[in-house]
C-alpha cells in the first residue's frame, strides 16, 4: 500500500481499526525528569578611548555547552545574537522615561542606539558539548547564552580598564559619556 493510500484510508472509519481514531493527526506532551543547564564561559578584551570614551570590543571569545547540537551553525547564530544584545545593553541602550508622566522617551530606534555588526570583531566560538541527562538526544538550549554571558563579561572588561583609575562601579549603559566623565 502506497502512503497516499493509507492517508486516504485514514479518513474512512470502515477501514480503521476499532477505537482508533480518523485522520493521521497525533499529539503527546512529554515532560522531561527535569531541567537541564547549559553553561558556558566568556571573555571580553576591550579598548577605551580616553579622549571619548567610547568603548571597543577587540576580541570576544566563548566556550559554551549547550549539550548536543543538531546544527553548529544555528546555535554559533544564536550566540553571536546573543552577544550582540548583551553588547547593546551594556554599552549602548538606555531607557529612558519622562520623570513627571513616565512616558517613555526612548520608544524607538531613532531615540535610542542598536548595535551593528561593524561594532564587533568576528567572535571566537567554541564548544563543549557535554550531553544532558533529563533528556535522550542530549540537549540543553543555545537561545539566551549569548546574552547571560555578554553582560558580566563586557562589564568586567570595562571595570577592569577603568580600575587604574580608581573606577569599581559604573551604572549601565557604559555610554562613552558615561565612561569619559569616570575618566
Amino acid at each position: 500500500m502506497k502512503i497516499a493510500e493509507v492517508a486516504r484510508a485514514s479518513f474512512v472509519p470502515g477501514k480503521l481499526p476499532a477505537g482508533m481514531d480518523m485522520g493521521l493527526i497525533e499529539a503527546a506532551v512529554v515532560a522531561p525528569p527535569g531541567p537541564t543547564f547549559p553553561n558556558g564561559c566568556h571573555v571580553c578584551e576591550g579598548e577605551i578611548d580616553a579622549e571619548t570614551g567610547r568603548v571597543e570590543i577587540v576580541r570576544y571569545v566563548v566556550v559554551d555547552d549547550v549539550g548536543i547540537m543538531l546544527n553548529q551553525l544555528m546555535v554559533n547564530g544564536q550566540v553571536h545574537g546573543g552577544i550582540v544584545q548583551g553588547a547593546g545593553q551594556m554599552l549602548i541602550e538606555r531607557v529612558v522615561y519622562d520623570s513627571d508622566i513616565g512616558q517613555l522617551l526612548t520608544g524607538i530606534f531613532m531615540d535610542n542606539a542598536m548595535p551593528r555588526a561593524d561594532d564587533f570583531p568576528s567572535f571566537d566560538i567554541e564548544a563543549n558539548e557535554v550531553p544532558a541527562k533529563t533528556n535522550s538526544l542530549g540537549f540543553k538550549g543555545a537561545g539566551e547564552g549569548g546574552t547571560v554571558g555578554a553582560l558580566p563579561a563586557i562589564a568586567n572588561a570595562v571595570l577592569d580598564a577603568l580600575a587604574p583609575l580608581g573606577v569599581q562601579h559604573l551604572d549601565m549603559p557604559f555610554t562613552p559619556e558615561r565612561v569619559w566623565r569616570v575618566i
